[in-house]
């Protein structure tokens, strides 16, 4: 935005510290002047005691004006010159720090986010100020790492299903003897999972942008949907799924936090033990609070590797696609449902294998008015 062009701070300071201390002198000034006027009686008379005595009437106010009044004009002078160059120096050392932030500023705005100002000095407005900038530019450093790690894994993730397909179509083309019924067969597969990957990045994407409507949600019904739906899945895999809790109201979208619940319970029995696994579906209530806890048996997971199984495209065991592998969004799809809700979600692992992940949203009171 083109503005026209002012006064600098540093300028603007001076003056006012000029300004100030002249108006400081006139008022010290005036008093004296005022003191004097009170005091000294307009005229005099002088008596000499000397052999030839001389008596006369003298104009003390007068005399006195003329020596005060040049003198005071000297001082208002000098008052101006030092408040001129003290304020400006005064003024630039006060804005120093200003002057690194804003160059910090344009360097940043060319591009270098690693920079920081790292302000010296004890805790003021101005090292505030900076520490402040400093902490925004690491997370948005951060922030556009993530993004760019997702937009590298998003075009990878999307470009595997289309190279399966040219190519079995160059097959069919090339080969007009083979099987075009299982050509069909794995176009539907690969083109199902390229739309259930599309569905996810636009999910991810609404949620990220928190364009939902908020209504009042009881988490526990939703846990218990989540977990009759995915039922079928857990006795094909001999999972067994376990539930319990209380009632959990809360408010947000229906269909998002319903997404969060079904992902973590599919999560669940996917990644667990080949069989008689277990899945534990708790929902609970704390002070201005509600948790759901989701946990099942599985391998033994690191500390270091579940810290990054909310990043897109991440996955506890290795990238093979199985029937129901997942696109890698689950849980980077539950994350952002929990903090575009205004939650928290914590992932734990658990010492005899397997994974505590646990999700924490605002709680209302069941009696609000709906």
């Amino acid at each position: 935005m083109d503005r026209a062009s002012g006064l600098s701070v540093r300028l603007k300071l001076t003056l006012s510290y000029a300004g100030f201390l002249m108006l400081a002198g006139l008022l010290l000034l005036a008093a004296v002047w005022v003191f004097l006027l009170r005091y000294v009686p307009e005229r005099a008379t002088l008596i000499n005691h000397d052999d030839n005595p001389t008596n006369g009437v003298f104009p003390v106010r007068s005399s006195l004006l003329d020596v005060f009044a040049p003198r005071a004009a000297a001082v208002l002078a000098f008052l101006l010159v030092f408040g001129l160059v003290g304020g400006w120096i005064l003024a630039g050392r006060m804005l120093a720090p200003l002057t690194r932030i804003t160059n910090a500023t344009r360097t940043v705005a060319n591009g270098s986010l690693s920079h920081r100002i790292r302000l010296p000095g004890r805790k003021d407005e101005f090292r505030e100020l900076a520490d402040a900038f400093d902490g925004m530019l690491e997370r948005l450093e951060a922030h556009i790492a993530e993004q760019q790690r997702f937009a590298a894994n998003a075009s990878h993730e999307l470009r595997t299903p289309l190279a399966v397909s040219k190519a079995l179509l160059d097959v069919a083309r090339t080969d007009p003897t083979h099987d075009a019924g299982e050509v069909i067969d794995r176009l539907h597969a690969v083109n199902t999972r390229a739309i259930d990957l599309t569905e996810a990045l636009l999910l991810l994407s609404r949620a990220g942008r928190r364009s939902f409507t908020r209504e009042h949600v009881d988490l526990s019904l939703l846990a218990e949907e989540a977990t009759e739906t995915l039922l079928p899945l857990a006795e094909k895999r001999g999972v067994t799924i376990e539930t319990s809790g209380d009632i959990t109201p809360t408010i947000g979208s229906p269909a998002l936090l319903l997404q969060l619940t079904t992902n973590l319970v599919h999560n669940a029995i996917v990644h667990n033990l080949s069989e008689q696994g277990t899945v534990w579906v708790n929902t609970s209530v704390r002070p201005k609070a509600v948790v759901l806890t989701v946990e099942n048996t599985g391998e033994k997971l690191t500390p270091q590797l579940v810290s990054t199984l909310t990043e897109p495209f991440q996955r506890g065991t290795a990238r093979i696609h199985t029937d129901h592998a997942g696109v890698g969004l689950g849980l980077a799809i539950v994350k952002t449902i929990t903090q575009a809700h205004d939650g928290t979600l914590t992932l734990t692992p658990r010492s005899v294998g397997g994974i505590r992940i646990t999700v924490e949203l605002p709680a209302i009171s069941p009696h609000t008015d709906r």
